[in-house]
């Protein structure tokens, strides 16, 4: 067998050296997966004279590109855990059957959002705060990304069956396939050929269809564990609709990302133009360093809480919390760091443009003062997925973005002198808040939830 499709012992063995054989594939995999849309923005950001509203077009394609991965990832990480709960339990073929049916739905869901998204492109983008100037970037873009919608929601939607699994090289390795072709069409298809904008979205498609034929092989392939077969096809409400419910809180993180790129995007247009809007593209790239590789840590501990919660074994699931709680805010906080400290660097890869730069420098400061805070939010959020506390992990999801961020953005400029600075600083304001009350609610409850674990097990 490949080394890259080793599997691991989720029930046995050293916790630390599980999760990091696991967490360090995912974490490159959630890097390089990021470079799929960051090195599109690189690229289109120097772009010959119309760089910065270029780039500024592209971001506003942001919330179609997020709500694409929400209904990715409702499949997702919603049923990969239960998968996991169902092989620690010896119910493989339950856990099959969990792969099939949200292997069904995620087809469905990119048929319907490919037909809504291209239709209404054009209405969409100017909802997301569009002028004449961007619309024509950001509709070239967005109707070329939208018709690989299918491509991106397997890659996003099927490859945490992998990572459950145990075959975390392996699902490293789709997105590093997929990434490399990216970075090699990119500069051909934009610069080369001359096709700007459109010739970065023809890269990403093309490179996300080699990611999904590459996953589709694996899963019907002969090393896999959980193989996709037809006759596991056919949903059935008592299958996935356990899936869905846990996947909701992923998908609200998700969905509600998108709704949040919108509030600040039509926040910022109407108080500092297309410049402020432009600021936002490129910090929004660099909060992406910061949560992806967070969200990497959390696939490496979720396999191992997952099969061991279904097992019994509550010393197991502390261990991989705690290891993946430290990990995740050790990385946040060395990354808020960097940010404040050398922001200009951040800046400088995605525009030369010196007016664009200066303005996100200043703005950067403000909205990442609170993302040390992110590591202890994600970290414990994502932990109650693991664990399947479905209503819990909602409720975390949307405690963030839906009752903190998404009201300040809209009430904090009326308070400030400038309403621009309102409007970033409500993103550090909501993040402190929500990470000590998800911090607080796990370490209330998670004993609890492993003495049920175990008794049912029993």
């Amino acid at each position: 067998m490949l080394e890259t499709s080793k599997k691991q012992d989720m029930g046995s063995g050293s916790v630390p050296k599980l999760m990091l054989s696991l967490a360090i594939p995912a974490v490159v995999a959630q890097l390089i997966n990021m470079l799929y849309n960051i090195v599109d923005r690189i690229y289109i950001g120097h772009i010959k004279d119309a760089g910065a509203s270029a780039l500024t077009g592209v971001g506003l394609f942001l919330p179609i590109l997020m709500m694409i991965n929400a209904f990715a990832m409702l499949t997702g990480s919603g049923g990969a855990p239960r998968a996991a709960i169902a092989m620690g339990k010896n119910d493989r073929e339950g856990a099959q059957k969990i792969l099939g049916n949200c292997f069904s739905v995620l087809l469905l869901c990119a048929a319907v959002l490919t037909a809504l998204f291209y239709i209404y492109a054009p209405q969409l983008l100017r909802l997301f705060g569009a002028s004449d100037v961007t619309l024509p970037y950001a509709l070239s873009y967005a109707r070329i990304y939208i018709l690989g919608t299918i491509f991106v929601m397997v890659v996003l939607g099927m490859n945490p069956f992998i990572t459950t699994q145990g075959f975390a090289k392996f699902s490293m390795i789709t997105t590093v396939v997929g990434a490399v072709c990216n970075i090699i069409l990119d500069p051909v298809l934009i610069f080369v050929l001359g096709m700007g904008v459109q010739g970065a979205a023809v890269a990403t498609v093309v490179s996300q269809a080699v990611s999904a034929v590459w996953v589709l092989a694996f899963l019907r392939g002969k090393k896999t564990l959980l193989r996709l077969e037809p006759a596991h096809m056919k949903v059935v409400p008592q299958v996935i609709m356990p899936c869905l419910a846990l996947g909701v809180s992923t998908f609200v993180m998700l969905s509600t990302e998108s709704i949040l790129n919108i509030s600040f995007n039509s926040s910022l247009s109407r108080y500092g133009g297309d410049l402020a809007v432009g600021a936002m593209t490129i910090i929004s790239s660099c909060n992406q360093l910061v949560t992806l590789p967070l969200q990497g840590i959390c696939q490496g501990g979720q396999p191992i809480m997952s099969f061991n919660y279904g097992a019994g074994k509550k010393e197991r699931v502390k261990q991989a919390f705690f290891c993946q709680f430290f990990s995740c805010a050790l990385y946040a906080g060395v990354m808020w760091l960097l940010l404040l400290v050398f922001p200009h660097i951040f800046t400088g890869i995605f525009s030369s443009d010196p007016a664009l730069a200066d303005y996100t420098v200043w703005a950067m400061r403000i909205y990442m003062a609170g993302i040390f805070s992110s590591g202890i939010q994600i970290g414990c959020q994502q932990t109650f997925m693991a664990l399947g506390q479905a209503k819990i992990s909602l409720l975390m999801a949307c405690l963030r973005k839906l009752v903190l961020l998404i009201p300040l953005i809209f009430i904090l400029p009326h308070i400030f002198a400038d309403p621009v600075f309102g409007v970033f600083v409500a993103e550090p304001v909501s993040d402190i808040i929500a990470a000590t009350v998800t911090a607080s609610m796990l370490f209330l409850r998670l004993n609890g939830i492993l003495e049920k674990g175990a008794a049912a097990q029993a």
